[in-house]
């Protein structure tokens, strides 16, 4: 196993010199800029303005990890969502969470969250226009209406508070244009994808502008289901957003928008990798995107998962020096999920789910700026729901409804205040503070009904039932964390062009009810009663050295940065079998447990050099080493050979790939098409990351409550691979038409993204895989 890692001088001297070197490695590194180079015009490199400071700044000027890809950037590379982000920026994993569309599933340097069902926490903060988005449900959405994306990796404990302890991810739409716009634009690839955007803008009066953006995306599947022909990975979604902006005076901008998508695609089945069971046999199949599956509706619904929200800024200058900033918003989703995990044509062991969820926030902001000091205080509350409801339906001793009901209450405030202050003209300090209130109840029903026909609620109101083995309500299951998450660290600009910034940052994870609990029918066992005291918050410091530097008048930009997490009480989601007394299978049990002490540390590199007017490159690198330390668990013996043991030694970290790269070129030349000037631009990037794994335990370890799915997570780690993309695109010089060709995926590489260890189950084991080659054709007209 790796040795500890210990932030010494040494070190971060070593990468202080490698930072200062960079000249070499720029064929290797990627800009945090944007993962394609800036137009040929441009003779140097983009000075890109963020908020990840909740205040404007240059990128460069940030004294933290923070990449930033404008939207011009993603349309012109053919991103079409956050997820392909993964490839271009360090340490970084987004991705659709199993058999949907557009729940997000997002880890940045190891931490993160990928069971969306209520209940459990993210580990990564999503932000639209700086409203919180507390569910996965709906978080990942098509890129139609942004001026950028911003990624900011490392705890924002103070900023952005809770639930960001790996990170945060920033959508930022457009503001409106002080003229009339129209934009349309067209999409047509294979399999069958045919996609529209019309946005339109105008304003009404020198105070008053509306806007509104309309976006449907269609794509037929990229596999069958074999059985019934249906489409499998297909994307039906259509989504809308209207915004009005007022402008009473110069000191005072009001923005109120709304949005709501609508995603009908059909569910997502796995590729299951393994035989089905006897007597059918069911062969695997030679399609990764082909599924035999059989459960498509969810109470006689088709999947569907619809989201929605709305929001009001209002954004007063009270002076030279301060400005008042208040952000409110309301958001929901209700989805019918429809989930076949074992991928066969028979209801051997699948789950209707339906869940639901609504939030309330409000945030208040005082922002102080001067040459010497500049700062942000604010106070921020939010109630929140989530809610689900679940049958596992299990063809076994006759056939089983395992219903799950899972109803869960937040309410969370936090005071925070943030600053920077000069010490001199070269350096600065920065520092910071949270505190945070985070309460939570939570109504758990957990029982079991015979027969395959489903709970009462789910369909069968004649369901019968054996006792429940968890009926606990919110006066049983309620807790309330509180927590401080502070932030220091300086910034020094020893030469104008360079930046060297080091920083602490504490972030942490509120405290949460295990959704799949079950007590056994006995709520007042020792065992029950430590279940009913739930999970205990997890927590990060993070310490971290870089440099961001500028080269050659801006036509090179690097930045580089080492960091040490020290990770304790993990919260790991799982669920196990459970047997009946002649030993088979009867159900399954949540099995959330606290991870004692992880530690993580890693060296992240970034680059973009424009070579030449018409040639551009820009790359990244990224190393990580995220080691569990201790957790502690019980051996699984009784009586005399009872212990605890420490089986850290056995885990993986999910989704963190200890490598990853990525290089991208651009060649720019003017061509005129039909009389009309312009620019072609031929993009090509390629990137490359190591073994993933999806799951922690993947070697054996004796126990048998962790080695049970041991194989099957061997089975569905992906081994390095790498992806190649490109690009061609001509863009008018007025910028008012752009025809692109996007090439995704080019040789067509077939790996895995996520899967279902269940081997208890069936023998199901299922894996889902990134896209396959995709070329598609856009046409994108301004008026």
């Amino acid at each position: 196993m790796a040795q500890p890692f210990k932030p010494t001088r040494s070190l971060l001297c070593t990468a202080a010199l490698l930072a200062l070197s960079q000249g070499a490695l720029l064929p290797a590194v990627h800009a945090q800029a944007a993962p394609a180079a800036p137009a040929a015009s441009a003779a140097a490199a983009e000075q890109v303005v963020v908020t990840a400071r909740r205040r404007e700044e240059l990128l460069q000027d940030v004294p933290g990890s923070v990449s930033a890809i404008s939207g011009a950037e993603l349309e012109r590379a053919g991103i079409p969502d956050i997820t392909a982000l993964s490839n271009l920026i360090p340490n970084t994993t987004l991705k659709n969470s199993r058999a949907t569309n557009s729940t997000l599933t997002a880890f940045i340097r190891g931490i993160g969250q990928q069971d969306p069902v209520a209940g459990y926490e993210q580990g990564v903060g999503i932000y639209l226009d700086d409203v919180y988005l507390a569910r996965p449900q709906g978080a990942l959405t098509d890129i139609y209406d942004l001026e950028r994306i911003e990624v900011l990796r490392g705890p924002q404990g103070t900023l952005y508070g809770r639930n960001t302890i790996g990170g945060a991810v920033k959508y930022v739409t457009r503001k409106l244009a002080a003229q009339t716009e129209v934009n349309v634009k067209a999409t047509l690839g294979n399999y069958g994808q045919r996609d529209i955007v019309v946005k339109a803008s105008t304003p009404v009066n020198e105070m008053f502008r509306i806007g509104a953006s309309v976006a449907s995306f269609n794509r037929d599947g990229f596999g069958k289901n074999v059985v019934t022909g249906a489409d499998n990975y297909s994307k039906e979604i259509v989504a809308g957003r209207v915004t009005a902006e007022l402008t009473p005076t110069n000191n005072l901008f009001i923005r109120i928008s709304a949005d709501r998508t609508v995603d009908d695609s059909l569910p997502r089945a796995g590729y299951r990798l393994t035989p089905g069971p006897a007597p059918t046999n069911e062969p695997v199949l030679t399609g990764k995107y082909d599924t035999r599956a059989n459960l498509y509706t969810t109470l006689g619904h088709q999947q569907q998962v619809v989201t929605h929200g709305a929001s009001a800024l209002i954004d007063y200058t009270i002076n030279d020096t301060l400005s008042f900033k208040s952000i409110t918003a309301r958001r929901g989703s209700k989805s019918y999920a429809p989930i076949d995990f074992d991928s066969l044509n028979t209801a051997l062991f699948e789950a209707p789910a339906i869940y639901t969820d609504r939030q309330t926030s409000q945030e208040f902001q005082l922002s102080y700026n001067t040459p010497r000091l500049k700062g942000v205080a604010g106070l921020y509350f939010m109630r929140a729901n989530a809610f689900n409801e679940f049958d596992v339906l299990y063809n076994a001793a006759g056939g089983l409804s395992l219903y799950t009901l899972d109803d869960i209450d937040t309410s969370t405030w936090a005071l925070y205040a943030d600053g920077s202050y000069s010490l001199t003209d070269k350096f600065n300090i920065d520092f910071g503070g949270r505190y945070t209130s985070d309460q939570r109840e939570a109504r758990i029903f957990k029982a079991t009904y015979l027969g395959l026909a489903g709970s009462p609620t789910l369909g069968n109101p004649a369901a019968v039932g054996l006792p429940p083995n968890t009926n606990l309500g919110k006066d049983d299951l309620n807790r309330t964390d509180k927590k401080f998450t502070p932030k220091i660290g300086f910034g020094w600009k020893f030469a104008p062009q360079h930046n060297l910034y080091g920083s602490y940052a504490a972030g942490f994870k509120g405290g949460f009810f295990d959704p799949r609990m079950d007590l056994g029918g006995n709520p007042n066992s020792a065992l029950s009663l430590e279940k009913r005291r739930g999970v205990e918050p997890e927590e990060a410091d993070t310490y971290e050295l870089g440099l961001k530097s500028t080269f050659n008048q801006g036509r090179v930009q690097t930045n580089a940065a080492v960091f040490y997490t020290s990770y304790t009480n993990v919260q790991i989601p799982g669920s196990t079998p459970t047997y009946d007394a002649s030993g088979n299978v009867n159900g399954f049990a949540g099995n959330v447990t606290n991870a004692g002490k992880a530690k993580i540390q890693g060296l992240e590199l970034e680059a973009m050099a424009r070579v030449t007017d018409a040639f551009a490159v820009s790359g990244m690198v990224s190393f990580i080493d995220a080691e569990y330390k201790e957790w502690i668990v019980a051996n699984g013996q009784t009586g005399a050979n009872a212990a605890l043991v420490n089986v850290a030694s056995y885990a993986e970290f999910q989704n963190t790939p200890k490598r990853s790269a990525s290089v991208t070129a651009t060649y720019d030349w003017p061509l005129a098409v039909m009389g009309r000037s312009g620019t072609l631009s031929l993009g090509n990037t390629v990137s490359y990351k190591s073994l993933v794994y999806q799951g922690e335990f993947v070697r054996t370890s004796g126990i048998a409550a962790l080695d049970v799915n041991v194989a099957q997570l061997q089975a569905t780690a992906q081994p390095a691979y790498s992806l190649w993309d490109a690009s061609l695109v001509w863009t008018s010089s007025d910028r008012k038409l752009q025809v692109s060709l996007i090439g995704r995926n080019l040789t067509d590489k077939r790996y895995i993204v996520a899967g279902y260890p269940f081997a208890s189950f069936f023998n199901t084991i299922t894996a889902f895989y990134g896209d396959p080659r995709t070329v598609k054709a856009t046409v994108n007209v301004k008026f």
